[in-house]
């Protein structure tokens, strides 16, 4: 729950960085950008340990989930956006991926996952991540909490997964249990 140690580069946070690289170019449409450099994954020089796919075809496969999703085909309002906001004392700080305009009015931060959706406590975990955040960014725009939705984008599987998301009280009660705060 807490920031963690640093751990040493691994392929799956290459493979993440990889993505959420190739969706900030998807959307920010850079000039200079050819479009092959978005759909062939040529910068993948690493291969899997022969038990799977290689990591290019895994990062090919979460682009094309990607362009087949509800969010491909939408303009965020804002990408990467840094928060920070204080909770029982403690200073939660993040980068959120994605937040978007509703049609009906409310705003959805999403956040993009290269792996499948998790179950029990690690999605739990991630639930009461996008809490912070939704907490964090209703603070940072003057909006009502209930104005401000949250989901996860799977690129692993294509799925969007809208937890259920804890107020204030219920993060406090989330941080409250985490041992030695």
């Amino acid at each position: 729950m807490r920031r963690p140690m640093p751990a040493a580069p691994a392929t799956a946070a290459r493979r993440g960085t990889d993505f959420h690289a190739w969706v900030e170019a998807h959307y920010t449409q850079a000039a200079m950008l050819d479009l092959a450099d978005l759909t062939e994954p040529a910068a993948w020089t690493l291969a899997a340990d022969g038990a799977g796919p290689s990591e290019a075809d895994q990062l090919a496969r979460m682009q094309a989930n990607f362009l087949a999703s509800e969010w491909s085909g939408r303009s965020p309002e804002a990408v990467e956006v840094a928060v920070e906001t204080v909770v029982d004392g403690l200073a939660i700080r993040g980068r959120i991926d994605a937040v978007f305009a509703d049609p009906d009015g409310l705003v959805t931060i999403v956040d993009w996952k290269t792996g499948a959706p998790p179950r029990g406590a690690q999605a739990q975990a991630r639930a009461a991540q996008l809490a912070a955040y939704r907490l964090a960014y209703a603070r940072l725009r003057g909006l009502p909490l209930d104005r401000v939705r949250g989901a996860f984008f799977y690129a692993a599987t294509g799925e969007t997964v809208w937890p259920e998301l804890v107020d204030e009280a219920g993060l406090s009660a989330v941080l409250a249990a985490i041992p030695d705060r």
